[in-house]
């Protein structure tokens, strides 16, 4: 069998520093998650290299001799590209890739890929778009000087790169175009969420890859793309679900992620107006992932970007088929019993307790404890129709 060349990975070498205010424990954890996004947009990681630094380096980044470390692996490795966890400047990235002769990508632009990839509709490719000339326009020297480097791959997909698209003038025209046709799309969306009818809001909210996608097919019987990649739902899908005697309406949105690029919080307002109007946030965390509570924090900082972090919410805690824990020896009288070693239960003793009926620990793909999760949803979107209508008792009577 012939290999094409959809089916050859491209390799890719990550690069991540350690500082005063990222660790290097936070160092793995945003490399890990890196390589994680490289898989999602069709690379293979081969090698990873960090250094410690005060702050990076204004023109390279990197120190002189740890730069030459990794271009010595890619010439020897046959590597085209190399992708920073950190946004590069416009000046870092025309000094790197002058000095690595390969294809160099920060993670706004490798995050930027990935939804350009993603986008199906035209709504989700507009918005891909815009944030992607809004990340090209300060860059245009960088673009004019290596054109012919340019054969596509990771980082490269989305818009055009001819000479006469990457002038100053056309991207700016091009921008403002994107804007006005994004503007009537909020329009129409606005005017969809309208005609809804007197129906309570419901939005799944979460990091990426926690499981949205999957607890709304099982939640509203319906088919809504699932996978175990990041970034695998990007156009807003919303289902009426009927729990008891109450219809409302279940919005899954766009999974958050640390350092998300501000150009794609920006270009996807209209998405984000489907949470900014929610009656009620379902936050969905996977509680088998060891980062858990940083997602939570990157999360609510997004909801607090677009004033939604104070909404009525139920913290759901899904995939608890997958969570693991490792165990104390009894006769083990040395080790501290941190987070790694809690089991289910001492999670639910923590700050957890404190949100107590607001939360609940599912599985969505095992269908464990959804009727309880059921039972909450019902409860709070119950009180939430009294609230707003509270004549329609005939509502009530079950």
């Amino acid at each position: 069998m012939i290999e094409t060349r959809e089916s050859i990975s491209e390799y890719v070498v990550l690069i991540g520093i350690i500082t005063q205010h990222q660790d290097d424990k936070q160092s793995e954890e945003y490399l890990d998650e890196l390589e994680f996004l490289t898989l999602t947009a069709g690379g293979k990681t081969l090698k990873r290299f960090v250094q410690k630094l005060d702050k990076p380096n204004p023109k390279t980044f990197l120190g002189s001799g740890k730069l030459d470390d990794v271009k010595t692996y890619i010439d020897n490795n046959d590597i085209g590209t190399a992708i920073f966890d950190d946004e590069l400047s416009p000046a870092q990235l025309r000094n790197i890739e002058r000095i690595l002769n390969c294809k160099v990508l920060d993670r706004t632009n490798l995050i930027l890929d990935i939804f350009a990839n993603r986008a199906q509709t035209s709504s989700a490719k507009a918005q891909v778009e815009l944030a992607q000339y809004q990340y090209l326009l300060p860059r245009l020297t960088k673009m004019w000087t290596h054109l012919d480097k340019q054969k596509g791959g990771i980082g490269m997909r989305g818009p055009g790169e001819t000479e006469i698209e990457t002038d100053r003038r056309i991207i700016r025209d091009k921008i403002s175009l994107l804007k006005k046709k994004l503007q009537s799309i909020d329009r129409q969306m606005s005017v969809q969420r309208k005609n809804r009818g007197k129906l309570i809001r419901v939005a799944l909210v979460g990091y990426t890859n926690v499981g949205k996608s999957t607890l709304m097919n099982v939640v509203s019987k319906s088919d809504v793309f699932a996978e175990n990649k990041l970034f695998a739902t990007l156009d807003t899908t919303v289902r009426k679900v009927v729990i008891k005697n109450i219809p409302f309406l279940m919005t899954d949105t766009v999974g958050f992620i640390r350092k998300l690029p501000t150009q794609l919080v920006e270009s996807f307002k209209s998405t984000l107006d489907e949470v900014r109007e929610a009656d009620l946030l379902l936050h969905v965390v996977d509680i088998s992932h060891p980062n858990f509570e940083d997602h939570i924090a990157s999360v609510n900082n997004i909801l607090g970007e677009i004033n939604s972090v104070d909404k009525p919410t139920i913290m759901i805690f899904n995939k608890i088929d997958a969570y693991t824990t490792k165990i104390i020896e009894e006769d083990d009288l040395v080790t501290e019993k941190t987070k790694e070693y809690y089991s289910l239960d001492d999670w639910r003793k923590t700050w957890i307790s404190d949100i107590g009926k607001k939360s609940i620990f599912i599985s969505a793909i095992e269908k464990s404890n959804l009727d309880e999760f059921r039972e909450k949803v019902y409860a709070s979107v119950r009180e939430l129709h009294i609230q707003r209508f509270p004549y329609n008792d005939f509502l009530y009577f079950e």
